[in-house]
This record gives structure tokens, sequence and C-alpha cells, in this order.
């Protein structure tokens, strides 16, 4: 499962920095006026992409919570 949210985790930080990079293209060429609007999915994949990271550290740190949990009642 770890790797699995590493590499959804960084799946969105790649489609953010492609997307940025297709729209800024197609800003230049072909008009602001007609691909501006699609930076908004820039900011919704790096939203995504910092919404991930919260969740494994918060996982994480629950997991660890468990585990100390756990050890309490074996004693």
């Amino acid at each position: 499962m770890k790797l699995y949210n590493t590499v959804m985790q960084y799946f969105w930080l790649v489609a953010a920095i492609v997307i940025f990079i297709v729209t800024s293209y197609k800003c230049f060429t072909e008009g602001t006026y007609k691909w501006v609007f699609y930076y908004i999915f820039v900011v919704i994949a790096l939203m995504m992409f910092f919404l991930k990271k919260w969740m494994v550290k918060r996982m994480e740190k629950h997991m660890a919570f468990l585990e100390s949990q756990r050890n309490e009642n074996k004693e």
C-alpha cells in the first residue's frame, strides 16, 4: 500500500507539471483567452498532491498510534 500511495502522490505532481506546461504553451501559441481557464486543472492536481501527502502522513500517525495501543494492551 505504501508503494501505491507514493506512486499516486507523485502522479498528481507530474500531472500538474504536464498540464501547466501544455496549457502555458497553448496560451502563448493560440491565445490566452481560450486556454487560461485550463489552469484550474493545475490547481486541482496540486491540491490532490498535497491532500494525498497530508493523508499519508495522517495514516502513518494513526497506524503508529494503533501499534502503541496494541503494545500497551499486551503488557
